[in-house]
């Protein structure tokens, strides 16, 4: 990689922009990152009360060896600085009728799971789920996920001639609901398989079948806990990059880039101007584009006009009890699965019958709530922020979600609540500036929307990089970063 010394400025703490920034470092720049916020980690971020901790945002954890890449890039041993639980489940599944599923990071204790609770016929049906989900992840994601799809290198191989080939056989034509019909009879199952849509703030009613891969990642490459949370993910990169002499202007809010003759070479943060080389923005695509950009910039109509992703709300509680039947992952559906969709599409009444994800920390990580306790963090896929009434609307989601879960373990869990804290979609805008609180940047809700995610590299402004859930690849711990890795490529092979 170069060694050049030139000043680059990383705009955003969050996965992606730490990713970047170290990499960068490595590669020899001068690196400084600025952070609007007093913390790093965007989304990736916790707090504690009352003697329970919460990981704030993101709670499942793939793909630990892309951490440890970074670690390793640098010269370290990953375990020095970061470690983490290998889980033997994936998550425990609840329905209304009282019918129960737990899956597992293992093809054969999942086609034994089904085949005990809805017959072996499914169960085989899921042997060969899972092939396909094997081969669309192996055959796409070395080319469309870690790699930029705006070069032309990324095309120019044999092998993704290969891919181009299989395209009829991907599910880009149709969509995942779709593709789970035609593999399962229980509707169940085509339900628990639909909710992969949501991994990237989707519907599974639009999003393409290619998404079914996403499976792959959790039931055959398993799923993992942070040492101390999430939150280790986005501190140890912290750390890291400190140790590596990356600089960090936190609760210093950027301004605007100055850009000169189609170039950047600047930009002004906490009443300053700073003179840079090459920018990378982990900003949200849209609010860069709105807030950031100086008004001769071009905008990229198509991309700016994506819908965003689904948002979330989020219930933090600390119990007086715990529920064994309840592990690190749980997910209790809503009995219409279809009509909860379109609610969240149409900003509908999506609280009257929400499926309500609840993840429990501190079964694996037990200090994280006190002995007998138990610490939840329990979250509702909603509409992103439109200027919705979220005060009338959260207790009526409360009050849903407390009946939903009541009535799955036949005990009132409202009585238990000792400790409560919230979070909307507009608080999630504005600790991270995505626009309308989305949690993925933009919907994977058209067949070509992975092509239409914004560049890592800007083809109209020299020096100008881009990175987060709002380029690409995406959302999601894993694929952002990816987008650092892929943004820091771009610049370094720019020179």
């Amino acid at each position: 990689m170069s060694t050049s010394s030139s000043t680059v400025a990383v705009v955003g703490a969050g996965i992606a922009g730490l990713s970047a920034a170290i990499r960068l470092r490595i590669a020899g720049k001068e690196v400084i990152v600025f952070e609007q916020n007093s913390y790093t980690g965007g989304k990736v971020t916790a707090f504690e009360k009352e003697g329970f901790r919460f990981d704030m945002g993101p709670s499942l954890f793939t793909l630990p060896h892309l951490v440890d890449e970074l670690f390793e890039l640098a010269g370290k041993n990953p375990r020095e600085y970061f470690n983490y639980h290998t889980h033997d489940e994936v998550c425990r599944y609840f329905w209304e009728d009282g019918t129960k599923l737990t899956l597992f990071p293992s093809i054969e204790k999942n086609v034994a799971a089904v085949s005990s609770v809805f017959g072996p016929s499914e169960g085989r049906k899921l042997f060969h789920y899972f092939e396909m989900a094997r081969r669309k992840y192996d055959l796409t994601a070395p080319f469309f996920l870690e790699k930029s799809l705006h070069s032309a290198r990324t095309f120019l191989t044999p092998k993704v001639l290969k891919v181009l080939a299989e395209i009829p056989k991907l599910g880009l034509f149709s969509t995942l609901n779709e593709e789970n019909e035609k593999v399962f009879s229980e509707p169940k199952l085509v339900q628990l398989f639909n909710r992969y849509a949501t991994y990237n703030g989707s519907s599974p009613y639009q999003t393409p079948g290619i998404m079914q891969m996403i499976t792959h990642l959790e039931h055959s490459l398993g799923t993992h806990f942070p040492v101390g949370g999430m939150h280790e993910i986005s501190q140890s990169l912290t750390r890291l990059a400190v140790e590596l002499g990356v600089r960090f202007e936190l609760d210093t809010r950027v301004e605007e880039f100055i850009i000169e003759n189609h170039e950047i070479t600047g930009l002004v943060a906490g009443e300053k101007i700073w003179t840079i080389d090459q920018l990378v923005c982990n900003s949200d695509v849209k609010y860069a584009y709105k807030h950031l950009m100086p008004k001769q910039v071009k905008r990229p109509k198509k991309t700016l006009a994506q819908e965003p992703s689904s948002s979330a709300l989020i219930f933090y509680w600390g119990l007086s009890e715990q529920f064994p039947e309840m592990d690190l992952h749980n997910i209790i559906f809503s009995e219409d699965y279809r009509e909860e969709f379109e609610n969240i599409r149409t900003n509908g009444p999506f609280w009257e019958d929400p499926t309500v994800y609840i993840h429990i920390s501190n079964r694996l990580e037990p200090g994280d709530a006190p002995e007998n306790k138990d610490c939840w963090f329990v979250m509702v896929n909603t509409p992103y922020d439109q200027g919705q009434d979220w005060e009338a609307i959260v207790p009526l989601v409360r009050e849903k979600v407390l009946e939903r879960i009541s009535n799955a373990l036949g005990t009132a869990v409202g009585p238990l609540i000792e400790v409560e804290e919230v979070l909307r979609p507009q608080d999630i805008e504005k600790r991270t500036s995505s626009v309308g609180g989305a949690l993925y940047g933009t919907s994977s809700n058209e067949r070509m929307a992975a092509f239409l995610r914004h560049s890592n590299k800007s083809n109209s402004i020299k020096g100008l990089y881009f990175c987060g859930g709002s380029a690409h690849p995406g959302g999601g711990v894993p694929l952002c970063l990816l987008s650092g890795k892929i943004a820091a490529q771009w610049l370094v092979n720019d020179e």
